[in-house]
Order: structure tokens, then sequence, then C-alpha cells
């Protein structure tokens, strides 16, 4: 069973002009373990299908299952809820609470699920450490740099421990050689087995996954694998993570 699965899927929304088809009629499968970059000009779709794939919006028509849930079904209790178990968000923007630490925006979701402190801290500070930015735990967003900061996002994104990575243009704020140390952070998460779908207009950045899908007027045109599934599946080396901290 694919752990996302898309069928007929269409979303609307309506204008001063009348109705618009923001998805039309799209059909996507998602494995576990997956790397999928989804590209397309501006208006294209790419953005709503993240946001439905997150639970943030409910399609129009057609079924959306997540991990064999069919989304479209749920309350609204219900959709937070496996929202806050089952996705991971990475923004462009980063949305960080500005006056709160590293280690404080890392563990916010956590509190939502009435965990503990000292475990809340404990995950959070384990994941910092792997991000390379253990030492700035104590850290407000200001004091980061712009790749300090979408590494807290992204420890943020995982403290849940969640099923997917939804990230949308992780890289569009941050310089070239910022943005390919961010695309080594996902490549290795994806190589410890997490599932990625990743919203980008830079076919550099949508290199590093192991699947391109196309989007146009609301349509998926195309759906093909990249160099980096081929030396995913051909490969036993990895490239080694370098963090460079003062990035």
């Amino acid at each position: 069973m694919a752990l996302i699965e898309v069928e007929a899927l269409r979303y609307s929304y309506r204008t001063g002009g009348g109705l618009v088809w923001a998805l039309d009629g799209v059909n996507l499968s998602i494995e576990k373990g997956d790397f999928v970059a989804v590209m397309g000009p501006s208006g294209s779709g790419k953005s709503t299908l993240l946001n439905i794939l997150g639970c943030l919006d409910r399609p129009t028509e057609g079924n959306y299952r997540l991990d064999g849930v069919d989304v479209g079904r749920l309350h609204h209790a219900a959709l937070a809820a496996i929202r806050n178990r089952s996705a991971g968000f990475v923004f462009q923007s980063f949305n960080l609470l500005p006056r709160t630490s590293a280690l404080e925006n890392v563990e916010l979701p956590l509190i939502y699920r009435h965990m503990r402190a000292s475990e809340r801290r404990r995950r959070a500070l384990s994941l910092l450490d792997k991000l390379g930015l253990a030492y700035r735990a104590c850290h407000t967003p200001a004091e980061l740099s712009g790749g300090q900061q979408q590494r807290v996002a992204i420890a943020r994104a995982l403290v849940t421990e969640p099923l997917v990575l939804l990230a949308d243009e992780p890289t569009g704020a941050l310089d070239s050689q910022t943005g390919q140390e961010i695309m080594a952070i996902f490549r290795r998460l994806n190589g410890e087995g997490l599932t990625i779908v990743l919203v980008t207009h830079d076919a550099e950045v949508a290199a590093n996954a192991g699947r391109i899908v196309t989007f146009r007027d609301g349509r998926m045109v195309s759906d093909h694998p990249t160099m980096q599934h081929a030396w995913h599946s051909g490969s036993t080396s990895r490239p080694s993570l370098v963090y460079d901290n003062a990035r």
C-alpha cells in the first residue's frame, strides 16, 4: 500500500471571475521512502497539492488516502490530529517564532501533544545536534543565519516523527551554496527512510529528488525518475554531509 494515494483529485476556489480549478483530475501515488519534487509554473497547482497532502485543505472532489486513511472523510478535529501526527512542514520563509529560542521553536509541536517538558527538550536537542546546531540552541532566529534558521525549521518539522516531510520552496530564501547544504540534509533524511515531497521552481533543487512530477494548469503533465534515483538505486556509497556552522 502506498503512503500517499490521490485519485481524480480536484480543488476549486471562487474569484471575481468565477470558479477556478487549481487542481483538475490529479492521480498520484507516493511510496514510503520516496523523494518527490513537484515542479511547474506559478499557478500550476503545486502548493495547492502540498496543502492537501498536509491536510491543510480538503479536496473539492476525488480521494486522498494517507497511510490508508481516507482524509477527505475526516472531521476537523481528526484532520488536525492526523496533520500533527503525520506531516512535517518546511517553508521558504522558515516561519519561526521570532522571540523564542531555536530549542523552543523545535519543541513547539510537542507542546500540542502535551508531552513532558524533559522529553520535549531531549527530542529537540537531539535533532538540533543532528543538524549541527546544538551550539545555537539558545539563540533566537534573529541571531541565526538563513541557513541556520532553515535547519531549525527542519528540526521542528521532524520532532513529531512524521510519516512525510512536506517542503514548499525550502531553498527559495537562501543563497545557492546554503541551498545546496539544505538539500544535502534532505537527501540524508531520505536516505534514512523519510518520505519527502518538495515543491520547487528550481530544476537543480528538483534534481536532488528521486522523482520529478510536473504540473501545468492544475494537471499533472509528467512523472519521471531523476539521475539521483539512478544513483540511489545503483550505488551503496553516499556523499558525506558536512555542515558549515558559519552559514
